[in-house]
């Protein structure tokens, strides 16, 4: 099964118990009238919805390209977590009013021990179908998916929360607590939803994700080879689940073509081998000058110019660094 389709049979799951978890907090605010259990079934309202986003964005991203899109249509998975996290920054906003209104005018609270347990229950399954989400959205690079994920454990802490105040409130019988919950706790989904909206936008703005980069420094460093003298000028861009690649190569300066092609091609493989098929690498080979034969281990070289001191690891700062930077041309 691909890629595409395990994600998006993922995503079809979260919306069918989003679905019906939406039934049953709103079951439950009608039952017992309490602003606090308003504020989960809204947050729901908005899972629904992004969740059918989301499902949305996933077949559109796992479209090939195309003459139109030649990097994909992977970047509508970011657009579709960017619409989430505005959905839920609207949804908290009004949850935050609503709580502000009934600090003023309290409603009659009924039938709460049966709110805690709807409450409770669709907090459970909010948690396991994000940890599941995040999972397979970490395992196969979606952004859409993990964002979603998030948004359903953030919705759970927020429901733990929620459940301790309806409980104080059920013993206590004191009005303003339930008005009080919906101001929290729609402050805490607003602060999630801007969250998830930073990080969308970050990566639309292609942001150097610098774990990534790191991940490759030390998968290149892992498998090095000799003729592997320097990386560097690296860059990273992501559309969805697919990586594009670009660096630069330093070869021994006597190479050919073919042997330059079979080291750029080495490398592609080894990249392919930590990140799937799902990149595409464009890989620029520099000739070797006198400043590296201090770091060259290639003990057949006859022109070194100077003996080996040491290795210079692959690291994040040494991969990003440009020709510039380095006074190299």
């Amino acid at each position: 099964m691909s890629e595409d389709i395990i994600k998006q049979k993922v995503q079809r799951w979260i919306v069918t118990f989003g679905v019906l978890i939406l039934c049953g907090k709103f079951l439950a605010f009608y039952l017992t009238n309490s602003v606090g259990i308003l504020t989960d079934a809204m947050e729901s309202i908005v899972n629904v919805a992004a969740g059918f986003i989301s499902l949305y964005s996933l077949r559109w991203a796992a479209k090939p390209k195309d003459k139109d899109h030649p990097f994909g249509h992977g970047k509508m998975e970011l657009i579709s977590a960017s619409i989430e996290g505005l959905l839920i920054s609207i949804a908290g906003g009004l949850i935050v009013y609503e709580g502000f209104l009934r600090l003023f005018e309290p409603a009659t609270i009924e039938k709460l021990d049966v709110g805690i347990i709807v409450v409770a229950v669709a907090g459970a399954m909010n948690y396991i179908m994000g940890w599941y989400s995040i999972r397979i959205g970490k395992r196969h690079r979606s952004i859409a998916l993990v964002a979603g994920g998030k948004h359903l454990q953030s919705d759970t802490y927020s429901t733990i929360g929620l459940v301790i105040g309806l409980l104080l409130l059920y013993y206590t019988k004191i009005a303003w607590i339930d008005s009080a919950l919906a101001l929290i706790f729609g402050s805490i989904i607003i602060i999630t939803g801007l969250g998830i909206l930073y990080k969308t936008i970050t990566n639309l703005l292609d942001k150097a994700d610098d774990e990534l980069l790191h991940d490759m420094a030390q998968c290149m460093e892992e498998h090095r080879q000799k003729d592997w003298i320097d990386v560097h000028n690296t860059k990273i861009i992501k559309y969805g689940s697919y990586l594009y690649i670009d660096c630069d190569l330093t070869l021994p300066w006597y190479y050919n073509v073919v042997e330059s092609h079979d080291a750029c091609c080495s490398l592609r493989s080894t990249l392919v081998s930590r990140f799937s098929e799902r990149i595409q690498v464009s890989i620029h080979s520099d000739p070797c000058n006198k400043q590296h034969c201090e770091h060259c281990t290639i003990d057949s070289c006859a022109t070194r110019q100077s003996p080996f001191v040491s290795l210079e690891n692959f690291n994040l700062s040494r991969i990003i660094e440009s020709d510039e930077e380095r006074n190299e041309d």
